[in-house]
């Protein structure tokens, strides 16, 4: 099969195809193995039963019933779901916005696609423009949706060190560059892979930095604010003229509905509506269909405020007790679990690489995701990269605990050679 530059790039292997396909067999072809990989959000069965009332009330309505099923949605998205939206965020937060200020996308991946390459790779003036990342590791899906080389650049971390075996990254604001090359920044908060949430100062220096080089600030809050809320300390949602921030109802239990949303002053939504068009023709009209009712009574605020943000939280605290309780005295660090659905482990010299032991842990039936991936715009020569891996806890609990025991017995195998 002979393949274009673009088939050559996007039909191969990469970290994001390799995640997706173990997700796939793990869900779907075998149950066995221990799903500690992927991004899949855990059952919360209340709010299932609360998605299961809404559609039951749009299956009902013959008016309602027909948009969903009979209608192509604007690529923009649902205007009323839009409206809604914009009216809630608007109420919550004193942000100026409209529907005009929101685009609907088919998943968060895809959005990211359409943004990124309106902003980087090649420029009509023949240079070539890349995607900074203020704080590495960072989201692996990032890695491959560049049309170009060279997409991204990366921002070595600083590492504080914290007591119970807990490490913190902060941006290294110090060794930050931005320059003529730089097409925008972006960070996801929390962050994915690590849990990690930027404080607030973080992100409001960060906006200051973009704003004052003339490049849009892009948040990834598919995890985040305000909703589904998935953090463990305090923070405030942000955004202005200057951020782009994208969100996402998968992680309150909608993963199979693929919504996205942007949020962004309407030069941007309507230059991301024009791609969109092209690349999706419309948007999906199952999670907007759903979500609406929920952001025009305020529900949203407590669904994630008495479901979502209490399961995650706890099940972080269990898992990584757990982790202490089966790796002992192991030269072991864990990332201070301040949001997301993960765990990031750091074994320190650990003598094996992290795609090594992803090897050894598929062999006994337990997926993770090895840290290297998630490395993006960053070169080789950092060792801390390999010595990394990422755990999802967001499956039910007996898994997750028989899965870190056999975790801390091949790192432990590792150690001893």
């Amino acid at each position: 099969m002979k393949l274009s530059v673009f088939g050559k790039k996007f039909a191969g292997k990469s970290g994001i195809v390799e995640l997706m396909d173990d997700l796939g067999t793990a869900l779907n072809e075998n149950p066995d193995m221990i799903f500690m990989g992927g991004g899949n959000p855990g059952r919360l069965l209340e709010v299932e039963a609360i998605f299961q009332q809404r559609l039951e009330v749009v299956m009902r309505d013959p008016r309602q019933r027909h948009s969903l099923f009979g209608i192509y949605q604007s690529p923009q998205g649902d205007i009323e779901f839009r409206q809604q939206l914009a009216a809630f965020l608007k109420q919550q937060f004193g942000w100026s916005l409209t529907a005009a200020n929101i685009a609907v996308s088919n998943g968060s991946q895809s959005a990211f696609f359409v943004l990124y390459n309106m902003f980087a790779g090649a420029m009509p003036d023949g240079s070539e423009h890349a995607i900074h990342l203020p704080l590495a590791p960072e989201y692996l899906g990032y890695a491959d949706v560049g049309l170009s080389e060279n997409f991204f650049t990366a921002t070595q971390p600083d590492i504080a060190l914290l007591e119970d075996h807990l490490f913190k990254y902060h941006v290294d604001f110090s060794s930050l560059q931005v320059d003529e090359q730089t097409a925008a920044l972006c960070v996801s908060r929390p962050t994915n892979p690590t849990g990690n949430v930027l404080t607030d100062e973080e992100i409001a220096h960060l906006d200051a930095i973009a704003h004052s080089n003339d490049i849009p600030l892009i948040i990834d809050g598919a995890y985040g604010l305000p909703f589904p809320n998935i953090l463990f300390c305090d923070a405030r949602p942000h955004w202005s003229e200057n951020t782009i921030l994208t969100l996402s109802l998968s992680k309150l239990g909608l993963p199979g509905v693929r919504t996205g949303i942007i949020v962004a002053n309407e030069e941007v939504i309507q230059a991301y509506t024009n791609a969109n068009t092209i690349v999706s023709l419309a948007c999906g009209n199952l999670g907007p269909a759903l979500a609406k009712e929920l952001f025009k009574s305020g529900e949203i605020l407590s669904l994630t405020r008495d479901y979502v943000t209490p399961y995650y939280r706890e099940r972080s605290q269990q898992a990584a007790q757990w982790f202490r309780d089966n790796l002992g005295d192991l030269p072991y660090h864990i990332h201070k679990p301040e949001g997301a659905i993960f765990l990031w482990l750091w074994f320190e010299d650990l003598p094996i690489s992290c795609q090594a032991l992803y090897q050894r842990l598929k062999q006994r039936g337990v997926l993770i995701v090895p840290g290297h991936n998630f490395f993006v715009g960053m070169g080789e020569g950092w060792r801390h990269k390999h010595e990394c891996i990422r755990v999802s806890y967001a499956q039910d609990a007996d898994s997750v605990q028989r899965g870190i025991k056999i975790i801390a017995e091949e790192v432990a195998r590792a150690y001893r050679g």
